[in-house]
């Protein structure tokens, strides 16, 4: 019996060892960087609820998806279903269909989405805009614009939370 029990925690000890030393696992709680992105969890219905600047003067930026001023674009709806179909509605009641996808590149995983006019094809539509995904989870989600400046690049940030 005692040779039983010395066994038993000797089993348990070098489990113990192994379990310390081995890899620590992602435990993110549904998180997802821009490197691995899937096309679901874009999937919804989603409010934007702030514009913020890194890099840029408010202000400077005067129009945004050829539609608007960034600022004008908070508290839009922007809906996207999983065929890649979507709309945003501005607060002001004005409306845009658009097709959305996730792109990988060489500098990373975007946001891609053309705006669609009535009997336009998305195929046939070779213009749109690209924004590079910050962070995207069950509640919320950060989309970065890119804006040229000179030689480096400021940003106009854009945080959304999930209405359904």
């Amino acid at each position: 019996m005692k040779k039983i029990f010395q066994t038993s925690i000797a089993i348990l000890a070098l489990t113990f060892i192994f379990s310390a030393c081995s890899t620590p696992q992602n435990t993110n709680s549904g998180a997802t960087s821009s490197a691995n992105v899937s096309r679901g969890k874009f999937v919804g219905t989603w409010t934007l609820t702030n514009v913020t600047y890194d890099g840029l003067v408010p202000g400077a930026v005067q129009n945004v998806f050829d539609q608007a001023s960034p600022d004008a674009f908070v508290g839009s709806t922007w809906k996207f279903t999983n065929s890649g179909n979507g709309i945003y509605t501005l607060t002001n009641g004005t409306s845009q269909t658009i097709f959305w996808s996730v792109f990988n590149g060489a500098t990373g995983t975007q946001f891609q989405f053309k705006k669609l006019y009535e009997g336009d094809k998305a195929k046939n539509v070779q213009e749109g805009y690209r924004l590079d995904i910050g962070v995207i989870d069950n509640a919320t989600m950060t989309l970065r614009s890119p804006v040229a400046i000179g030689n480096s690049n400021g940003y106009i940030i854009y945080s959304f939370t999930k209405a359904q």
